[in-house]
């Protein structure tokens, strides 16, 4: 990992088409902005991990409302040949 100590209005550039420029510092954050070509997806971590687990929540509650649904169905027909 790369750690810079940058100011206000001081840029890093990532590349040839990223340029990430602090705008100021606030407390204990600091504001940033981010220039890329439009095809580069920008997210923020924490958002992305929500996402993740909300999906994996949902994923296994998904199995166990199948398997309880499965359950009141009746048995399949016999099926002749």
């Amino acid at each position: 990992m790369l750690v810079l100590t940058r100011k206000p209005g001081e840029q890093i550039m990532i590349g040839d088409g990223i340029v990430i420029t602090v705008l100021e510092g606030r407390g204990d954050g600091v504001r940033i902005g981010i220039e890329a070509p439009r095809g580069v997806p920008i997210q923020r971590r924490e958002v992305i991990e929500a996402i993740a687990a909300a999906n994996l929540a949902a994923a296994q509650a998904g199995v166990e409302s199948e398997d309880a649904l499965r359950g009141l169905l009746p048995p399949p027909a016999p099926t002749t040949r």
